[in-house]
């Protein structure tokens, strides 16, 4: 059974949900409704789950393309740089 849900969103949260929405094909309704459910969902023991939503402004394709963006945002030292050692010269063997 559904039922109906009035809700007021100022300007700018309405945009957000707006964008959010057409961004993803969804409608405002379904995008509320997987919000509702990602809010309320049992995390259980998985922190990873608890965690799920709480940042704000990630890039919708984040799963995706997370590697890409973990190489854009780490910073890792520079890479030693790699000189070869000289060679020794070959001793030559008289027989």
């Amino acid at each position: 059974m559904e039922r109906s849900l009035q809700v007021y969103l100022d300007d700018a949260d309405l945009k957000r949900l707006d964008r959010c929405a057409r961004e993803r094909g969804w409608t405002k309704s379904q995008a509320v409704r997987l919000a509702v459910r990602a809010l309320t969902r049992s995390g259980g023991d998985d922190p990873l789950l608890r965690a799920s939503g709480m940042i704000d402004g990630l890039p919708s394709d984040l799963s995706a393309q997370f590697d890409r963006y973990l190489a854009e945002t780490f910073v890792a030292e520079k890479p030693a740089r790699y000189e070869p050692r000289a060679r020794r010269p070959r001793k030559t063997v008289r027989r």
